[in-house]
């Protein structure tokens, strides 16, 4: 018991624990006897502890300025004494040892081998001796503590927050991709398409690599669109199938697409646009221009078209033989200034000639071309040199944006190497389709899209693509027309 004498944070001239008294165990004033009592009993009980573990603690006689250097309790006192740095602990927490004091309350302490379970506060502040010691906290003195307390795990200095994230949770953590798991693609057609169909569902292989290949295909055709897109299709040859691409072409589109898709047939010659879907109005762009006022909806220009299967609508260029008067450039632009308010794309068939006086002005208010070539020698040659006239007369960058399309109107190409005639559009043309024969479109009927042949759908539909990854650029396109 004498070796703890140099204990750090000890003063000179305390009493000794063996004579029976404490340091702050007595805390009522003198002259009552049952504080008396119960300073007595407080002090058997922390004899009584230390000679159990062979050891006695001696009370600390810090002053209060150096009273923070000792360490913080180990467990809960049932002691009412405050310390000078703050609030004696409970056993429910800080401060409630001084509460008990203040109200004068009796506090609550931990029972332990059948000692009293409370103490009886001491109201008011400590009487303090001139020159002596000050006023010690539990920790220092021992008091009115037992074994196990002394033992206890010292409770923690910080205090965790727990309570919601700061700020209001994001909008993106309710969103389908957040919440939702991946499902598998559903496949569309051969062996896979069977077992899922079988199955009810229950197995489902996945997709195979052409129906992958085929949902990228569609992704890029519904790219968003802002504005109208127009293309005009051109050849300087006839009978190269430039009427039909342009019929397929606005039906994929049309089919593929939730908006409105019209083709114009701007041949000023008797154009056969209107024979690629059915029927349905005698009405020709002429009567479109000739009531052009009174064209408010579109319910009211769609009394001038004719629309097929896919969707797509065709407004017909005039089929009176009588009719003298040719489809002119003023002509051209009144009609797609009015069709572009209702349609997102317009599809130009223009005619065989590049000299009319309609040209120019499909020319200059076109977005993007599509040059039709055949597989043939003479149709390449064509294709190629309706690109040198537009390159002499001011359409470059037109040309640069072009698509070439090589049309297999025959079932062979003979002997004539269509690889090298692709690398010769590939270098001027930003691209270049290859549309294979197709019995369907070789009839010259209505063209359905159900009938075409697979490898037609398919090689229509990359065209369609190849065209549609032009449409972020609608609205920046700077060029200057002719001078």
């Amino acid at each position: 018991m004498d070796g703890r004498e140099d204990e750090p944070g000890a003063s000179e001239g305390p009493p000794d624990p063996d004579q029976g008294t404490t340091t702050g165990a007595a805390t009522a004033p003198p002259g009552s006897g049952v504080e008396e009592d119960l300073s007595a009993e407080t002090t058997r009980r922390v004899d009584t502890a230390g000679a159990a573990r062979g050891d006695v603690r001696r009370p600390g006689t810090a002053d209060p300025q150096s009273a923070s250097s000792v360490p913080a309790p180990s467990a809960p006192t049932t002691s009412t004494t405050s310390s000078p740095n703050g609030p004696a602990s409970g056993p429910y927490g800080p401060g409630q040892a001084a509460v008990g004091r203040a109200t004068g309350q009796p506090t609550p302490t931990q029972p332990s081998h059948g000692q009293p379970t409370t103490e009886q506060a001491t109201p008011g502040p400590e009487p303090s001796v001139p020159g002596g010691p000050g006023p010690s906290s539990p920790a220092e003195t021992g008091a009115g503590t037992t074994p196990d307390d002394q033992h206890a795990p010292a409770p923690s200095s910080e205090i965790a927050t727990i309570g919601p994230p700061s700020g209001p949770p994001a909008l993106s953590d309710l969103s389908s991709a957040h919440l939702l798991r991946p499902a598998k693609p559903v496949p569309r057609t051969g062996w896979r398409r069977a077992v899922y169909v079988a199955s009810g569902g229950a197995v489902n292989p996945g997709e195979s690599e052409a129906d992958a290949a085929r949902r990228a295909l569609v992704a890029r055709v519904n790219q968003p669109l802002q504005g109208c897109y127009k293309i005009a299709m051109l050849s300087l040859k006839g009978g190269v199938g430039k009427t039909t691409t342009t019929a397929a072409l606005g039906a994929t589109f049309a089919s593929l697409r939730g908006d409105r898709v019209v083709a114009v047939d701007a041949n000023p010659d008797r154009g056969t646009l209107a024979e690629k879907v059915p029927v349905e109005t005698t009405a020709t762009v002429r009567h479109l221009l000739r009531d052009a006022a009174l064209v408010r909806r579109y319910s009211d220009v769609r009394a001038y078209t004719s629309q097929g299967p896919s969707r797509l609508e065709v407004l017909a260029s005039e089929q009176d033989p009588a009719v003298s008067e040719a489809f002119s450039e003023l002509d051209y632009r009144r009609a797609v200034d009015l069709l572009e308010h209702f349609y997102n794309i317009v599809l130009t068939d223009c005619g065989t000639g590049l000299m009319h006086s309609a040209m120019r002005g499909v020319l200059d208010v076109a977005d993007s071309l599509v040059v039709v070539s055949s597989s043939s020698i003479d149709g390449a040659r064509s294709a190629s040199a309706t690109l040198d006239w537009l390159d002499a007369h001011g359409y470059g960058d037109l040309v640069a944006r072009s698509t070439a399309v090589i049309n297999y109107v025959r079932r062979s190409s003979g002997g004539v190497d269509l690889d090298r005639v692709a690398e010769h559009f590939a270098a001027r043309c930003r691209t270049v389709a290859r549309l294979p024969f197709d019995p369907h479109l070789d009839e010259g009927a209505e063209i359905e899209l159900e009938k075409l042949a697979p490898r037609t759908r398919t090689a229509m539909l990359e065209l369609a693509a190849v065209v549609a990854d032009d449409f972020p650029r609608v609205g920046s396109r700077v060029r200057l027309g002719p001078r």
